[in-house]
């Protein structure tokens, strides 16, 4: 019988660092100890792709283990029972083209054309001032590719092609290009000018929390602290930039002056770890990764591919455009199986969280539906294991916003309306 209680939300502290821990059973509550709560945190995240994805090879048939998945899911399959696959939904506002499409992924309102710009609060941002008092970071905003500026064709600033997260109508959230700042983001601001690892500077303290925990508790806590070490040691690297060596070259070409990661599964996989980490230790709820933007100009030479992403995207049932959907899609398992491994009481991080992904385009052109991923279960609120086809529904049955709406509703966030939507999404 434990005689001492710890906060489920205690940290590890040294020199101007913080260590927050995961889940224990060990310890009373979650927050503030003088409040009756049991239940464990809900979080959401947003990994977006942009230039839409390959139509032939995206697809899911069958519930449950039976579940079949189409070439470019195939790497969901691990997770069958926890994701829903969502066809046919409609971001009725986004009508077609570039940079309309994607600055309204997560709001759903009507963009305007021309110098101003004016759009909506994003789903996590709303989500993100909800949580606010309960968790240390509002949201994290991470990006693998920089944002650009000037206007598209269609006269839509290209700022509406860089962002998905939005404070309100016409401030974009800035997004965090370097691992290792969203990484120091967690656990104080000064962790890139320690010398060795931030576990050093808390080492004692974890060890006497190691002797008032329960058994299975002391493995969780290593199983943590290891994680928060190889995360470490992952942004370390990328901040180091890459070896001297002639296969470092070949994928990596010449090192950005700005120091940022040149080799993109490096960076994709590095900005999951902080998420999940992020959402482990519960500091943060809410979080969104740009993979790529829209008119995305990422190349890929790790996949034998030469041209710029946006460039396939218009022959996107070719091999080359498969490669790369794939590929993104790979990250966002990467992330699932991240959190479906850190057991939180009798169910996982993943089984309290919502982790979606989603492209502004079904395929390079065509916003009639968009792709969507949903995986975990938010807390037991939502069921998975499932393929949803909202197509035959009809537009008004089949708004992206009432997936919003009856996300939001779930994670305890009251919304009369979100963007075209003023009902939740049926069947969800």
């Amino acid at each position: 019988m434990m005689n001492r209680k710890i906060s489920r939300r205690a940290v590890l502290k040294g020199l101007s660092v913080s260590v927050a821990l995961p889940w224990l059973e060990s310890v009373s509550v979650w927050g503030n100890d003088s409040v009756n709560v049991t239940a464990a945190p809900k979080r959401f995240a947003c990994l977006f792709q942009g230039d839409g994805i390959s139509p032939p090879d995206w697809w899911a048939k069958g519930q449950g283990e039976a579940m079949e998945l189409g070439p470019s899911l195939e790497s969901l399959a691990p997770f069958k029972t926890k994701i829903n696959v969502l066809n046919g939904l409609f971001n009725r506002n986004a009508g077609g083209g570039h940079a309309r499409c994607t600055g309204n992924i997560l709001s759903g309102v009507a963009l305007q054309r021309g110098r101003i710009i004016r759009g909506a609060a994003s789903l996590d941002q709303l989500l993100a001032r909800r949580y606010e008092q309960e968790s240390a970071v509002p949201s994290l905003v991470l990006g693998c590719e920089h944002p650009v500026s000037g206007f598209h064709e269609s006269q839509y600033s290209m700022v509406y092609a860089s962002h998905i997260s939005w404070q309100n109508s016409e401030s974009p959230i800035p997004i965090e290009l370097y691992p290792s700042l969203a990484f120091d983001s967690l656990f104080g601001n000064k962790t890139g000018k320690l010398q060795g690892s931030i576990l050093d500077h808390v080492l004692e303290q974890a060890k006497d929390l190691r002797r008032t925990v329960s058994a299975s508790d002391e493995v969780k806590l290593d199983e943590y602290l290891t994680s928060v070490r190889e995360t470490e040691k992952r942004v370390r690297k990328l901040q180091a930039g890459p070896q001297d060596d002639t296969e470092a070259k070949k994928l990596s070409g010449q090192r950005p002056s700005d120091g940022l990661p040149t080799d993109l599964r490096e960076y994709a996989r590095s900005m999951c770890d902080v998420i999940a980490l992020a959402f482990q230790t519960d500091r943060t709820r809410v979080a969104t990764l740009l993979l790529s933007r829209d008119l995305s100009g990422q190349c890929y030479p790790f996949l034998g591919i030469r041209d710029d992403h946006h460039s396939y995207s218009h022959s996107n049932t070719g091999p080359e455009y498969k490669k790369i959907v794939t590929f993104h899609v790979e990250q966002y398992a990467y992330l699932v199986g991240r959190l479906a491994a850190m057991q939180e009481g009798d169910c996982t991080v993943l089984d309290n969280s919502c982790i979606q992904f989603i492209s502004e385009h079904w395929d390079a052109h065509n916003s009639n539906q968009v792709p969507v991923v949903l995986a975990g279960g938010l807390g037991g609120t939502l069921e998975t294991g499932r393929t949803l086809d909202y197509l035959p529904s009809g537009n008004d049955r089949r708004k992206l916003c009432s997936l919003y709406l009856a996300l939001a509703d779930r994670m305890g966030l009251d919304l009369r309306e979100f963007g075209d939507a003023k009902e939740c999404l049926a069947g969800i």
